[in-house]
């Protein structure tokens, strides 16, 4: 599978059986070519039009299943909440 397949299936974490989107980009280890996590932007300011300012890291263990087209996570979204710092 690539990594733009994985972009396109929504996420849905079965602990609040609610949807946290797409993956926007992954992490991966460099010295095993491993994945590590999935990274899902966070809500947006306004109607999730405009910039982001957080965004959630979804390790790889958190992954129940990969269906077709969704992704099944078990995770504490407090947990895999991310704010980013502004600089």
């Amino acid at each position: 599978m690539r990594v733009c397949d994985l972009k396109q299936k929504e996420i849905i974490n079965t602990c609040t059986c609610r949807s946290l989107g797409c993956p926007a980009d992954v992490e991966f280890d460099c010295k095993t070519g491993c994945l590590t996590a999935l990274i899902v932007p966070g809500p947006g300011k306004f109607c999730s039009l405009f910039a982001r300012e957080s965004e959630f890291i979804i390790p790889w263990e958190c992954i129940c299943q990969i269906g077709e087209d969704i992704i099944l996570v078990n995770i504490t979204e407090e947990k895999c909440f991310h704010k980013e710092h502004s600089g």
